[in-house]
C-alpha cells in the first residue's frame, strides 16, 4: 500500500477511475486513523499514547492498493475537492428502475 499525499491521491484517484470506467471496479474505504502503524496488544494496555488529532484514513484499490491521511483541520477543503472527483467520475452508473409502488400494494392484497 502506498501512503501518498492529499493531492497526489485524489490524482492517482482520478487515474484509477479513468483506466477503470468500464472494466473493473474501484473500492474506496474510509476510517478513523489514530496514528498506529502496529495493532494493540491483546493483553494490558498501551501506556503514554495519545493521538494529537483525529484523523481518517483513505484507501483506494483496484488491484493496485493507494492511501492517505487527513488530519481534521483539513478535512472541509480534502472533502470539497473528493465530492467534485465522485461528481466527475461517477457517471457510468446504472439508473434504478422505479416500479410504482401502486402495482407493488396491489400484489400484496
Amino acid at each position: 500500500m502506498v501512503l501518498l499525499e492529499r493531492k497526489q491521491f485524489l490524482m492517482e484517484l482520478t487515474r484509477l477511475f479513468q483506466k477503470c470506467q468500464l472494466l473493473v471496479s474501484v473500492f474506496i474505504t474510509l476510517k478513523k486513523y489514530d496514528g498506529r502503524t502496529k495493532p494493540i496488544p491483546r493483553k494490558g494496555s498501551v501506556e503514554g499514547f495519545e493521538p494529537s488529532d483525529n484523523k481518517c484514513l483513505l484507501r483506494a484499490t483496484d488491484g493496485k492498493k493507494i492511501s492517505t491521511v487527513v488530519s481534521s483541520k483539513e478535512v472541509n477543503k480534502f472533502q470539497m475537492a473528493y465530492s467534485n472527483l465522485l461528481r466527475a467520475n461517477m457517471d457510468g452508473l446504472k439508473k434504478r428502475d422505479k416500479k410504482s409502488k401502486s402495482k407493488k400494494s396491489k400484489a400484496a392484497q
